[in-house]
This record gives C-alpha cells, sequence and structure tokens, in this order.
C-alpha cells in the first residue's frame, strides 16, 4: 500500500524540510527515455543524411549543437520543475497537517479548560479550607503576641532558677519590668524563631516563637517577618518553595560589619524567576507593600548585626536557612542591596 502524506511522520523544524528520497521517479524516468529519443534521432539524423548535408561548417556547426542539446536541456528543466512543485504540494500537505494537530490540540486544552471550570467549585472549597487553616494560624499567632502582656502567660522561669515549690514569690526590685529580670534568649531558640513553626502541631516552633515575642528587639523582626510574609502569600509566594543557593559564614559577616553591592552578592541567592518579578512588581505599584519590605530589611540589617557578634559559623549556616533570611534574601535582591 503506497504512503500517504498523512501516514509520514511529522518532521519539525525547517519547513521545507522534506523526507530524502532514494532512486529516480517517475518524472526522471520519462525525462532519461526523451532524452534517449531525441539522441537516437539525431544520431539516425546523421546517419542516414546525405554526406553533403553532413558537411559541417563553422556557422552550421553551433546551430546543430543548439538542435542536438537544446531540447534535451528544456526536457531536463520541466522534470525538474515537476519535481518541484511536487515536493511543494507534499510540503503543504505537511504544514495542513500540522495545522490539523495544533487545531486538535487547542480543542482538547479548550475541554480541559472547561472541565477545570466545571470543578471550580471543588477548588473554591480547597482554598477555603486553606484560608481557614491560614486564620488558624493567625489567631495563634496573634495569641503568642499578645501573651507579653498577660501576665498569668508568661513564660516559666528554667528549672535552675525557679522558686521553691511552697509558692514563694522572688522579691523583684521596685520599678524594674519583670520582662528584664528573665534570661536572654539562646541562639538556637532564637534561629528557631525566625523559622516561624511548620504547623499547628509544632509545639516547639510555638515556643521559640513565644520567646522571641517577648523580647523588644527580637519581636520587632519576628512581627516585620510575619507582615512580609502574608504579604507574599498573598502572591502566592512562600519561603518553603523557594531553594536559594548557600553563601558562606563569612560573605553574612561582610554584610554584618556593613559592606553592601557586589562584594555580598552571593547573599542574593533567590533564582527564582517568577517570585523575584512579582515582587518587584508589586513594589513598584503597592506603597504598603514596599513600606513594609523595606522595614523588613532594615530590621533584618539592625538583628543580625548584633546576632552576628557571638554566632558561630554553623549559627550563621542554620540562620540562613530559615524563611525570615529567605525573605531576606528575595526583598535584598529585588531591592538592589546585593547589586
Amino acid at each position: 500500500m503506497p504512503e500517504t502524506p498523512k501516514d509520514r511522520p511529522l518532521i519539525l523544524g525547517t519547513p521545507g524540510a522534506a523526507p530524502e528520497r532514494a532512486g529516480l521517479t517517475a518524472t526522471d524516468v520519462v525525462a532519461v527515455i526523451l532524452s534517449l529519443l531525441w539522441l537516437a534521432a539525431v544520431i539516425a539524423y546523421f546517419t542516414l543524411a546525405d554526406p553533403a548535408d553532413r558537411t559541417v561548417g563553422g556557422e552550421s556547426l553551433l546551430i546543430k549543437l543548439f538542435v542536438v542539446f537544446l531540447p534535451i536541456a528544456l526536457i531536463w528543466v520541466a522534470a525538474v520543475t515537476s519535481r518541484t512543485i511536487r515536493a511543494l504540494r507534499e510540503e503543504a500537505q505537511r504544514l495542513q497537517v500540522a495545522v490539523d494537530a495544533m487545531r486538535h490540540s487547542y480543542v482538547m486544552q479548550a475541554q480541559a479548560a472547561a472541565a477545570a471550570v466545571a470543578a471550580k467549585p471543588s477548588v473554591e472549597r480547597k482554598l477555603d479550607e486553606i484560608a481557614a487553616s491560614a486564620r488558624q494560624t493567625e489567631t495563634a499567632l496573634a495569641t503568642f503576641t499578645s501573651s507579653r502582656r498577660d501576665p498569668a502567660a508568661a513564660r516559666p522561669l528554667p528549672a535552675a532558677v525557679a522558686p521553691a515549690a511552697s509558692g514563694e514569690q522572688p522579691a523583684l526590685a521596685l520599678g524594674t519590668p519583670a520582662e528584664d529580670l528573665r534570661p536572654p534568649m539562646t541562639v538556637d531558640e532564637f534561629i528557631r524563631a525566625m523559622n516561624f513553626p511548620d504547623n499547628a502541631d509544632d509545639k516547639e516552633g510555638f515556643r521559640c516563637l513565644r520567646l522571641a515575642l517577648e523580647d523588644r528587639e527580637a519581636a520587632r523582626l519576628i512581627r516585620a517577618a510575619q507582615d512580609v510574609l502574608t504579604l507574599l502569600a498573598q502572591d502566592g509566594i512562600y519561603m518553603d518553595d523557594l531553594r536559594p543557593d548557600r553563601a558562606r559564614p563569612e560573605v553574612w559577616r561582610r554584610f554584618a560589619s556593613g559592606e553592601r553591592g557586589r562584594t555580598i552578592a552571593a547573599l542574593g541567592g533567590i533564582r527564582d524567576r517568577s517570585s523575584i518579578a512579582l515582587t518587584a512588581g508589586r513594589m513598584r505599584t503597592d506603597p504598603v507593600f514596599r513600606d513594609a519590605a523595606h522595614h523588613f530589611l532594615r530590621q533584618f540589617d539592625r538583628s543580625f548585626q548584633a546576632f552576628e557578634k557571638t554566632a558561630t559559623d554553623q549559627d550563621i549556616a542554620e540562620m540562613s536557612d530559615t524563611r525570615t533570611a529567605r525573605a531576606f534574601m528575595l526583598f535584598g535582591r529585588v531591592a538592589g542591596v546585593f547589586d
């Protein structure tokens, strides 16, 4: 069964790249036969003609050469033209097949879009569930934020300095805030608070977050980070989805010492183009978003300078992998801190 143009595989790339054919086509065979017949006729003429007529002069030789070879040239010009026309016709058929395939793909996409629209109620239910979960998390964060103003919910002292079981209360100097008598946060607790709780069951994360919110300096950074993370989530940008390139601790230390620009460019390890574009676009159009971003950058700069003085290289490496640090990398790159 002969192969039709629709049966041949579609060759992607240059439109005129038709598959090569082996052997002679029917047009070539006809051209060869006509050429041989013409040569036979010419040979027969010169063989059977009167010797007087075969006497060749200077001008008659040129004319006879034209008579011999011009028809052959015309035969092959016609053959090549016919082959070109046939190739163009087959190419047009292949292009038609490609157009039909694209049309079919478009129809399939339209059907898929219609199915997605039909499934919209279920998607909306899922979004409502996510929003409800986010509201619960925000409620929990608000509870821990307000705990620093609630004496009954104050953080208990460590066992080494806790009051005796008899119920004796420690004597406080008149006018001394109770928070000044609390032990300072540890580095590990501060790093854990910068990463925020992973879920509603992350008790250790909420404990460290509560400690950070009870500390004046740490609370400023945590609240600023919470604000920008909430604003980024409105555009579908989540720190867990970002995988930044790690920078060496000495680069972070140069940032803490006040260096800016290309010397600390390694800190801008966020490579997600869509997140960078969405963040940059909103900073240009949303004044509230822009103010929150700059406030967060200032608080991170101030807090990290204090943190770096006592932090080890391992502490800095762990801090750089927190959600707060990733937000700093994203906003720092958009704001040009690393340029």
